[in-house]
């Protein structure tokens, strides 16, 4: 299994909003399975298609490091239909190294997918696996978490990211 490079803030592909997945066939396993031994390599919760190049919507998370579930998560063409409260927590992300800050996301969301086998899957998700699936979903989306701060705070934040797109 190969380990993919992650892409790094500045490139365009993170800004770009991910295509469906219409064909699920041997490109796509092999695709989620080389993210989630790129993921567990890079010490990560949650990555996205386009985090390693690839312009589809599809992510995988890393259950074990946040719940006694183990086994990965992988939703291809996710989608939020249901959101319940607030959290504010810091937040990071393997595309920008070294950066962290405080993003409020849903405190409960429910996410639709399908799986690798193109069985529909409803995941119900609270807390740390709620903010995990909305990073991961505004990914698909061409969003980065930096954009949910202020301008004040991503100010603050324009030398260290400069110096990331710049690398």
């Amino acid at each position: 299994m190969a380990i993919l490079p992650i892409r790094i803030y500045g490139e365009p592909v993170l800004r770009k909003r991910a295509k469906e997945i219409t064909l699920m066939d041997e490109k796509i396993q092999r695709l989620a399975s080389e993210m989630l031994g790129t993921l567990r390599n890079a010490g990560g919760i949650g990555l996205s298609a386009n985090q390693v190049g690839e312009e589809l919507r599809v992510f995988v998370v890393d259950r074990s490091l946040f719940q006694t579930d183990d086994s990965p998560l992988i939703i291809i063409n996710p989608e939020i239909v249901d959101t319940h409260g607030e959290q504010t927590e810091e937040e990071g992300c393997l595309s920008i190294p070294g950066t962290y800050a405080d993003v409020t996301r849903p405190l409960e969301l429910t996410v639709k997918g399908i799986d690798l086998n193109e069985k529909e899957i409803i995941v119900e998700a609270k807390g740390l696996l709620s903010r995990v699936l909305a990073h991961e979903i505004d990914h698909l989306n061409g969003i980065l978490f930096i954009d949910h701060l202020s301008s004040i705070k991503r100010k603050l934040l324009s030398k260290k990211l400069k110096k990331l797109s710049t690398r």
